[in-house]
């Protein structure tokens, strides 16, 4: 690839351009838009311009929003109807979710009547929703059609449409009633009505599903498409896999920045400017410093028990640091859990259970070894070593049960299971690390 891009970039500084766009014809339309990106905005658009039209929609469409934006700027009004027209209504849809106003207006005024009522409809749909993420570009067929009619319709209306493998019967009202896959057609005599050959037990969404659930049907059936209905189940587009990945990077993405405590990014890392990463950060940075504070609150209330006891300090990181890493464990698996659908609110009951189980386990193996090490790097302190060992195997114990409850109960009141990681977690475990330890410390140690 670094090869093939060092030749492209030797042929634009000399200005082979015939050469270049040979080449670039050849080439893959993620691979050219992934080119296009490094190039400076002037040589970038030049190069665009060179692409042949049924390419050039492709590409664009790959390309990232400001770059979408400065080759709209650039085009003239006929070619700029020709991108949006050749281009996927989904597709078109992201790109004016994207684009400022004045921008938006310019593409909508050179797009067909048809096309942007048919854009206006799909910008009406909430932004997390099925409705946001599908296409009107599929193929409908009748089930009282033989499956040479259907081979016909769709070699007449195919390259207009995203997918083509597989196809969805309706009614006249087109109401959904069955799908039908390519392959089983051809593997069907070509007189048979489609009635007979077409699954009737399809699974669907509505238009207001949540996008994430969408994406979740894809992981769970290995679906290529999914029917995307409205109140009176008629059919109004479907959802193709590469939008459920597009989902599902962007979601794994979003709860990646929250379990570390920031604001989610829509650009790139290297996209987003220094102002907006800081942005991004300092409001959680903020709140977990705050929060923080408790566990400076605590620390001063038993001043006492360690001033009378200086060595109960060095224990300190040990038992804060096992009950943050514990608690990040279970509330890693319970979020990928509920993202994947494998856990609901109705499983409370039994992952808490379960995380008491594991808990008491690992609480006691990490207790027993700390136990045995205290006692021989301090044999005279025998209680000492007691209550470091009682105390992680608290920590353990509650810093699981809360890493699984937490990320639940946000579930239950509507928010972002994530917003409930590690960070949140780690905070409320260490305070409770530390008045259960000098509590003990005080009680057993006689401080």
């Amino acid at each position: 690839m670094e090869n093939r891009n060092a030749e492209l970039y030797e042929l634009i500084e000399k200005k082979r351009f015939i050469e270049l766009r040979e080449i670039l014809i050849e080439m893959n339309e993620v691979d050219i838009s992934e080119f296009l990106e490094t190039l400076e905005i002037e040589k970038m658009t030049v190069v665009f311009r060179m692409l042949p039209k049924e390419i050039s929609s492709e590409v664009f469409a790959f390309l990232e929003s400001d770059t979408q934006e400065h080759i709209i700027n650039s085009v003239t009004d006929s070619e700029l109807s020709e991108i949006i027209e050749d281009l996927f209504v989904d597709d078109a849809v992201d790109l004016l979710e994207e684009l400022p106003a004045y921008v938006v207006k310019r593409v909508l005024k050179n797009a067909k009547s048809e096309t942007r009522n048919l854009i206006n409809q799909f910008l009406r749909y909430e932004e997390n929703s099925a409705g946001s993420i599908m296409t009107a570009e599929f193929i409908h067929l009748r089930k009282n059609m033989t499956v040479d009619d259907a081979f016909e319709k769709v070699r007449k209306t195919a390259r207009d449409m995203e997918t083509i493998y597989t196809c969805y019967v309706t009614d006249e009202g087109r109401r959904l009633e069955g799908v039908v896959s390519i392959k089983s057609m051809i593997l069907s005599d070509p007189n048979v009505p489609l009635g007979e050959i077409m699954e009737d037990d399809v699974i669907y969404v509505s238009t207001d599903d949540d996008r994430e659930e969408v994406a979740a049907l894809f992981s769970k059936y290995g679906l290529l498409s999914l029917p995307v209905v409205d109140h009176e189940r008629r059919i109004v587009g479907i959802v193709t896999v590469d939008d459920a990945v597009d989902v599902i990077n962007e979601e794994a993405t979003e709860d990646f920045e929250i379990m570390a405590a920031m604001r989610p990014s829509e650009k790139p890392y290297l996209r987003t400017g220094v102002f907006s990463l800081a942005k991004n950060r300092i409001m959680w940075l903020l709140v977990l410093m705050i929060s923080a504070m408790l566990t400076g609150k605590v620390l001063e209330k038993f001043e006492s028990a360690f001033a009378a006891f200086p060595l109960l300090v060095t224990f300190i990181p040990m038992l804060t640091g096992t009950g943050g890493n514990a608690g990040s464990q279970s509330s890693t698996l319970v979020i990928r859990g509920m993202a994947l659908s494998e856990i609901s609110m109705k499983d409370l009951g039994r992952v808490v259970w379960k995380e008491i189980r594991v808990s008491v386990l690992v609480g006691f193996v990490l207790s027993a070894v700390n136990y045995a090490r205290l006692l021989m790097m301090y044999p005279d302190n025998a209680l000492l070593a007691f209550v470091v060992a009682l105390s992680l195997f608290a920590t353990v114990i509650i810093a699981k049960v809360t890493g699984c409850i937490l990320p639940m109960l946000a579930r239950l009141v509507n928010a972002d299971p994530a917003i409930m990681a590690a960070p949140i977690i780690t905070t409320l475990v260490d305070v409770f690390a530390l008045v259960f330890y000098f509590t003990m410390a005080q009680k057993i140690l006689n401080i």
